[in-house]
């Protein structure tokens, strides 16, 4: 990508990842948990959300490696108040990836309906593309990520050593995952992000 693309594409991711905490804390909210809307939280208020280093520091620091990625704040959220003890810790993380994917279906739509000659698609490419890979990443099952949280929900009680290694290795995983792993998800982003604009 060149300086504009690169540029713009982390403004996405960034503002992406912005839409996708709120949705976290609008689920807990309409779940019965008012945490994230007691905090100011519950808003797309960039100032709110933003983290030093998720959401400017890595970005910076991995530009050089052609990989581009920023995270915002997590919304807090306190499962114990919330209506459904049973699923309503997945109902919460789910709803992350489920708004970054709307808005990935929603921006496709513009860009099939654009002229092929607009100087438009290649920026909305940029927005569903960035859309699909902050959904299909997030339920990667590695704590922090949400996915992890339908790995907790779906896993037997006898597996609880297994969740308390996640949870303990979680952030050294993560890490791992994304320097080494990522390359398997290329595939699922690229056909999801193929079928809402149509072609790549």
């Amino acid at each position: 990508m060149d300086i504009l693309s690169t540029v713009f594409f982390v403004g996405v991711i960034i503002f992406s990842a912005i839409i996708h905490e709120y949705a976290h804390g609008w689920m807990a909210n309409q779940l019965g948990d008012p945490t994230a809307r007691l905090a100011g939280r519950l808003t797309l208020n960039p100032i709110a959300h933003l983290d030093l280093f998720g959401s400017v520091i890595l970005p910076l620091l991995l530009i050089p490696t052609g990989m581009i990625f920023a995270y915002a704040k997590p919304v807090p959220y306190n499962a114990y108040n919330l209506s459904d003890q049973k699923w309503g810790a997945v109902k919460v993380a789910i709803a992350g990836p489920i708004s970054n994917l709307i808005l990935a279906f929603v921006f496709g739509v513009v860009l099939q309906l654009m002229p092929a000659s607009s100087p438009m698609i290649p920026f909305l490419f940029i927005i569903v593309f960035a859309n699909v890979l902050l959904a299909v990443f997030n339920m990667v099952p590695i704590p922090p990520l949400d996915g992890s949280k339908l790995l907790l929900a779906v896993l037997p009680d006898s597996a609880y050593q297994v969740l308390m290694m996640l949870e303990r290795y979680g952030f050294v995983l993560l890490l791992l995952f994304i320097f080494v792993g990522f390359e398997y998800l290329r595939p699922i982003i690229n056909g999801i992000t193929t079928l809402f604009v149509g072609w790549l």
